[in-house]
C-alpha cells in the first residue's frame, strides 16, 4: 500500500490526516505564509540524457544501475532544496536499476524535506519500481493516490490538501499519457476530483502544451491559469516544446516562473511561486 512518509515520524496510511511531529528547522509554516515556492521535475530515474541517440546508447540505464545515477541525484537534491513543494515524475522507489534506492526518500533526506511520498504506478518487481513522488516542507492534512484511466495502465496522480494562509490548497501532481485519448480520460478524471475545490494547483509532466490543457481539454471547465509565456522544457539538451506545467485556479497568483537550465534528465524542471490573489485574501 502506498504510504505518506515523514522523516520525523512513522509512516501514515494514505487518505488519512498527517499527524507527524513538527521540525521547525525543516518546515514551512503554511498557516502564516501566503506563498509556496513550487517545482515540477521529470527526473527520468536519474538518467542525464544528452541527445536523442542517448535513448539507444544509454537504454541499458533504464534496466541496470550505474555510478552516474547517484551523482545525478545529488545534483538534483541541490536544486530541489530551494523549494517548498516538489512534484517528481519518473522516479524509482527501489529496484535493481536504482541500486535498490528509493530515490524520493534519498532526495528528501539529502535536501532536508520533512515529508515525502512515493507512488508506484508500474511495479515490475526487482526490475523497476516506476512512478511519481513528492517532497514537501508543509505537513499535509490529507493525501490520496489515484490510478489514472488510460488505454495502457501505469499512470497515476497524487492529490493532497495543504494548509495555506488559513485556507486549504489542493495540489494534484501527475504524469499524463502520450496518447491524446488517454490524456482526455485522465484529465476528465482529474477535473471531477477537484471540481468543488476553491484553491487548486495541477502540476507535472502533461505531455502537451498549456494552451491545449486550458482550452481544449476537460480542465477548461475549471478555468485554470498558466503563465502567459510557457517556456520549452523538452528535450533538455535543446528544448523545443513545453510539456511540463504548473496550472493554478483563479484565486491564486503566479510569480517567479522559471525553467531551470540544468541537464540532469531529458526534461528541464520548472519553478513557480504560488500565492493568494488579493480578492481571495479579502474573502
Amino acid at each position: 500500500m502506498p504510504r505518506w512518509s515523514s522523516r520525523n515520524s512513522a509512516n501514515l496510511p494514505r487518505s488519512m490526516p498527517a499527524q507527524a511531529m513538527h521540525n521547525q528547522h525543516f518546515e514551512t509554516d503554511s498557516s502564516v505564509t501566503s506563498t509556496l515556492k513550487m517545482l515540477s521535475y521529470n527526473i527520468q530515474t536519474g538518467i542525464d540524457t544528452r541527445a536523442y541517440r542517448g535513448y539507444v546508447t544509454g537504454g541499458w540505464k533504464h534496466l541496470l544501475p550505474h555510478v552516474g545515477r547517484v551523482h545525478n541525484l545529488r545534483r538534483i537534491a541541490d536544486i530541489v532544496a530551494d523549494y517548498d513543494f516538489v512534484a517528481l515524475q519518473e522516479i524509482d522507489s527501489g529496484s535493481i536499476r536504482s541500486g535498490f534506492l528509493n530515490q524520493v526518500e534519498y532526495l528528501a533526506e539529502r535536501a532536508q524535506f520533512p515529508y515525502w511520498h512515493t507512488q508506484i504506478n508500474r511495479d515490475l518487481g526487482m526490475l523497476a519500481q516506476h512512478g511519481n513522488g513528492l517532497l514537501s516542507r508543509v505537513m499535509p492534512e490529507s493525501m490520496e493516490d489515484h490510478k489514472l484511466p488510460g488505454v495502457i495502465p501505469g499512470r497515476g496522480a497524487i492529490m493532497l490538501r495543504l494548509p495555506f494562509a488559513g485556507r486549504h490548497l489542493v495540489v494534484v501532481m501527475l504524469h499524463l499519457s502520450l496518447g491524446t485519448r488517454s490524456r482526455e480520460k485522465q484529465l476528465e478524471y482529474v477535473a471531477q476530483c477537484v471540481a468543488d475545490e476553491d484553491l487548486v494547483v495541477v502540476m507535472g509532466d502533461m505531455n502537451c502544451h498549456a494552451h491545449e490543457l486550458l482550452t481544449q481539454s476537460p480542465l477548461a471547465k475549471l478555468n485554470l491559469m498558466s503563465v502567459e509565456d510557457s517556456q520549452p522544457t523538452f528535450p533538455a539538451w535543446q528544448p523545443q516544446v513545453a510539456l511540463d506545467h504548473i496550472l493554478v485556479s483563479p484565486g491564486l497568483t503566479m510569480r517567479n516562473y522559471e525553467v531551470l537550465d540544468c541537464h540532469l534528465s531529458d526534461h528541464l524542471p520548472i519553478g513557480l511561486t504560488v500565492g493568494l490573489a488579493e480578492q481571495t485574501v479579502a474573502a
